[in-house]
């Protein structure tokens, strides 16, 4: 069973996904999902401004998750356009741990609770 993800049924969140199969470490993960979450609250500031609004209101509700692969990533991606929530792609400069371009983070929302858990509900925390 997945871990509980924090807060009641509504409300906004963002979701930070991370590549698994690139076992990057602690600190190297954390700094792409702060990549992923910058990136997300930049592009709704323009696109998304009402869910924005709602989010930065509600307290900026964020979760960190993993993926096995790149593959998985892709899926969740196209899952959660297709619903109409916003995503963006981390793609690592490659100073550190992983290649330059490597994609390693999936950020999605701002966007309601239920309909981010429909994408990303049965994923583990990271």
């Amino acid at each position: 069973m997945p871990a509980k993800r924090g807060g009641g049924p509504g409300g906004y969140k963002v979701v930070l996904v991370v590549r698994g199969e690139l076992r990057l470490t602690a600190g190297k993960a954390a700094v792409q999902a702060a990549h992923a979450a910058v990136m997300l609250t930049l592009a709704a500031r323009s696109h998304h401004a009402g869910p924005l609004a709602e989010w930065l209101r509600e307290g900026q509700k964020k979760i960190a998750l993993v993926v096995p692969t790149l593959a998985e990533m892709e899926q969740l991606d196209r899952r959660a356009r297709s619903k109409g929530i916003p995503t963006v792609w981390v793609e690592d400069a490659g100073l550190t741990e992983v290649p330059p371009g490597t994609r390693t983070c999936l950020g999605l929302g701002p966007a309601p609770g239920p309909l981010v858990d429909e994408i990303t509900g049965a994923l583990p925390l990271l």
